[in-house]
């Protein structure tokens, strides 16, 4: 579950708190972008490893999501930008994802621990791999193991 901390700034007027949405934004943000570089090393690797007879196929099917991620990441960041919401900060460890925002003269934290973080990019990217979500080939463990997340 990721948590939040809000502290105000010095502002002369009393701004909005965060909303749900506008929190929700935020960790669409960071899942999207999380995804798009996977779904990009992916490719990359596909094509450059001499493993598939056909590697135009299946880097084909990892470009279509790439694609999709992107067109989505470009409209969450225009939300942001209405919402006047600006991700000052993204950091990792082991711990999970940290992100520090400022909205509307609040500045917040958002912390999604990785277990959640990871279960929740796979999902995802089983969607816009067109695969179904509850079919999963490889065990738990194996599947949080190959995913070295980076941004």
């Amino acid at each position: 579950m990721a948590t939040t901390k809000r502290s105000t700034l010095n502002t002369p007027l009393i701004p909005e708190d965060i909303t749900k949405d506008e929190k929700s934004l935020v960790r669409s943000y960071l899942l999207l972008t999380f995804i798009h570089k996977v779904f990009e090393r992916d490719c990359r690797v596909i094509g450059k490893s001499g493993l598939f007879k056909t590697p135009q196929l299946y880097m084909e099917l990892v470009s279509g999501a790439t694609k999709k991620t992107s067109l989505m990441l470009q409209e969450v960041t225009r939300e942001l930008t209405a919402h006047n919401l600006k991700i000052t900060t993204v950091r990792q460890d082991q711990r999970g994802v940290e992100a520090k925002y400022s909205c509307r003269g609040y500045a917040g934290e958002m912390n999604i621990p990785w277990p959640g973080f990871r279960n929740e990019m796979m999902l995802r990217m089983r969607a816009y791999l067109g695969l179904n979500p509850e079919l999963n080939v490889l065990p738990r463990e194996e599947t949080v193991e190959q995913m070295a997340l980076s941004i």
